[in-house]
């Protein structure tokens, strides 16, 4: 027994021994014996490699080591070769890490490829990590040894975008997480996307030439053009030549329809969708027209909404097929909630092989709301990269949002490998980024997302609103969870300031949504009001400090906007303001009987009784507005008895890109009986709808006059009409409005 044991002691030493003498020692004590050796005919991107392995080198372990070219290298050092040195013949995106002699090889297909190998070298055999721009942990040591390495890898995502200014204006973090640094690479500047307008202006064309734009109905709009004109088709085959005159190096242009669905629907194109079955059938015609006038080129177009569903024809070899996700429920994975869009990819992708995938990952009209999917994100990419997406666009917001610096590693690190362990990964973030912070952080992103997965009805929009969620993933008592976790968060790194900060940015999402939930009125701790002890109402000191981080933190975070429709966070904090101080207005219409004699539609539960609820809508439309689509409003609020009165205010919303437009004007009239009504005054729009008007605001039509006993007030809102210039042209507008002020 004892010889069997020493016997298999002796063996494992030998073996210990072996892999010990395998092992390449690239530095130690201080010490090295290797140099970075870069090809004679290196470029300065992969020159720049080398530096970057030369740096973070010396940051573990303090060693300095020189770079030299091939002709310049020493024969008594060991090598570290950045490039292909080689000459093997990789694909272009392929990288490879070797060692081989005492020596290591870091190689790659290009440019982009070796960077790549750098990076993924420190990362995975260095065990570096870069979690945001200036936020890396970089291990220490004395001596670093490698196991012996055979790798090579090829992503099988080649093209990987996120769209977030963490990697547009901080390059070499782009370059540490392997994503390109620009949202469209080799694009012409001037025609990325949604592009008809740009060819062909209505303010140059529409007057002369209605023909080149789209029949809808009895009438031609400029919000799509023409697609069978033969004029429209040599129009934009010469704007497309001169746009790439004008960039030499640009290889790609979008042509592609604009942001709306109002496509032509004369005889000719109407044949033509009909008999490929999609109305990408006349886009497809029409874009590979295009793409045979420029065989070197790549003319890109979209499969969106209307175009979203395959034709029969296939796509020229040089047209790139941008598949755009922008209708799907955001809650659960596209494969599950979303199967017609993954039918669709499906379909392309038997089309073509040149697609790629535009995503969206944050809610638009909130940047800064909680948008529980960060775990759709795997198996949305692991679907597009199994149905043959070699480019992926992840459009997160390029202002920061909700849980940025989270959203913007973990989707970097998923699409260079769609198949990490998420969970690893999400607490490798936490706990590198929010150091103590991190476990309590962790625990939040857990519990709204199991909140939001109980609720299998809920449709988590990209063009929602916290308010939806009330009755669900933000519901009262969670958001008093969710504040106690971001609370321990913050005392568990008291004391380190700067980690405190990533803490209060990452509690902004939440901290919105108590704000949102307190405009509301949801319950009375979440209200703007609070009874003091006397019963008199006063503004809920929650409500003013939260107000006050919010703003603070945004501010050293450069956060300025809310949505995408410009709506800035300096807006937010003084309609919010605003809100304060009309909630505490007395109020002789609140919580009065509302009769709507004209139809609302979809938002508020259509119930007249939101005006007098004590609840104010915020920027969304569906944050407490009641909606009229296509037609006037026109209410009557009893206030129950006669009353004097010299004051009404009532808010309306504007949301153009919605279609959402300020009434051309307001009238209040009062009465004693409900019949007889006598006019209070009229108030006219003073910002009428213009192309340069504000695309998200609130405006109070507000009417002072000589005090008047009624009971009954008439508003009659008059819509205003959708003008042709707008994209929804031929579209009926809404008119939205909240919370009657009486006084």
């Amino acid at each position: 027994m004892k010889n069997n044991l020493l016997v298999l002691l002796l063996s494992l030493a030998l073996l210990f021994v072996s892999c010990s003498s395998d092992q390449v020692i690239l530095a130690e004590n201080g010490k090295s014996d290797y140099e970075i050796v870069f090809m004679d005919n290196a470029s300065k991107d992969q020159y720049t490699a080398a530096e970057h392995l030369q740096e973070y080198l010396y940051k573990i372990s303090g060693v300095q080591l020189i770079i030299v070219d091939e002709s310049s290298q020493t024969i008594d050092k060991k090598k570290i070769y950045v490039g292909n040195i080689k000459e093997e013949d990789l694909q272009p995106y392929e990288i490879k890490i070797k060692t081989e002699n005492e020596n290591v090889f870091i190689s790659g297909g290009s440019d982009e490829a070796v960077t790549n190998a750098v990076f993924e070298f420190l990362n995975n055999y260095l065990n570096c990590r870069w979690y945001a721009p200036g936020v890396e942990e970089i291990p220490l040591s004395k001596t670093i040894a490698l196991n012996p390495i055979d790798y090579r890898h090829i992503p099988e995502i080649t093209t990987r975008t996120v769209h977030s200014k963490l990697f547009y204006e901080n390059h070499e973090f782009a370059d540490q997480q392997k994503v390109t640094y620009e949202a469209f690479p080799k694009y012409v500047p001037e025609a990325k996307v949604h592009t008809f307008h740009r060819f062909i202006p209505e303010e140059k064309f529409y007057e002369s030439h209605p023909e080149y734009y789209a029949l809808r109905g009895e009438k031609r709009l400029p919000t799509q053009l023409c697609l069978t004109n033969e004029k429209v088709l040599e129009i934009v085959k010469d704007s497309v030549a001169s746009l790439f005159k004008r960039n030499p190096t640009a290889s790609v242009i979008s042509v592609s329809q604009d942001d709306n669905q109002q496509h032509c629907q004369c005889n000719n194109c109407s044949k033509i969708d009909e008999t490929e079955g999609s109305p990408a059938g006349t886009m497809i015609h029409f874009v590979n027209q295009v793409a045979k006038a420029f065989p070197d080129k790549t003319i890109s177009t979209l499969a969106y909404q209307y175009t979203r569903k395959p034709p029969k024809t296939r796509p020229e070899p040089n047209v790139l097929i941008t598949l755009c996700s922008i209708e799907c429920d955001r809650s659960a994975p596209i494969a599950e909630k979303c199967t017609d869009f993954a039918s669709d990819l499906i379909g392309w992708g038997k089309l073509t092989n040149n697609i790629r995938i535009w995503d969206y990952t944050t809610q638009f009209t909130n940047f800064l709301a909680p948008f529980p999917n960060i775990f759709t994100l795997q198996p949305n990419i692991q679907l597009f990269r199994d149905n043959n997406a070699k480019w992926i666009f992840e459009q997160h917001s390029h202002n920061p949002s909700e849980l940025f610096e989270l959203r913007s590693y973990v989707t970097a690190k998923l699409l260079w490998n769609p198949d990490l362990d998420i969970e690893k990964l999400l607490e490798e973030f936490t706990n590198g980024y929010y150091h103590e912070a991190g476990p309590f952080i962790k625990k939040y992103v857990y519990l709204i997302h199991s909140k939001i997965k109980e609720d299998n009805d809920f449709f988590l929009f990209l063009y929602g609103d916290p308010s939806e969620a009330f009755s669900s993933y933000l519901k009262p008592e969670l958001l008093q969870e969710y504040t106690q976790l971001f609370d321990e968060a913050e005392k568990a790194v008291a004391h380190k300031q700067e980690v405190v900060e990533r803490v209060k940015m990452a509690r902004l999402g939440v901290d919105y949504a108590v704000l949102e939930a307190c405009r509301k009125n949801i319950t009375e701790n979440y209200s703007l009001l609070i009874e003091d002890q006397n019963l008199n109402k006063t503004i809920n000191p929650m409500v003013v400090s939260l107000l006050d981080n919010f703003i603070n933190t945004s501010r050293k975070n450069n956060i300025t906007l809310m949505n995408e429709m410009g709506f800035t966070v300096n807006e937010y904090a003084s309609n919010y303001m605003s809100a304060l101080k009309i909630a505490q207005k007395p109020n002789k219409a609140k919580g009065k009987t509302v009769v709507t004699l004209t139809k609302p539609k979809k938002y508020a539960n259509e119930d007249p009784l939101v005006l007098t609820d004590g609840a104010l809508g915020g920027s969304s439309f569906y944050a407490n507005w009641l909606g009229y689509e296509g037609n006037d409003m026109e209410v009557v609020v009893d206030l129950g008895e006669p009353k004097t009165i010299n004051t009404i205010s009532l808010a309306f919303l504007q949301v153009t890109n919605h279609v959402v437009f300020f009434p051309s004007s307001v009238s209040y009239s009062g009465s004693m009986d409900n019949s007889n009504f006598t006019q209070l005054g009229t108030l006219k729009n003073p910002d009428p709808l213009e192309k340069t008007s504000k695309v998200n605001d609130i405006h109070h039509f507000d009417l002072d006059f000589k005090p008047r006993k009624i009971r009954y007030l008439k508003v009659s809102a008059k819509n205003t009409e959708t003008p042709y210039w707008h994209h929804a042209a031929g579209l009926p507008s809404w008119v939205f409005a909240d919370e009657i002020i009486i006084n």
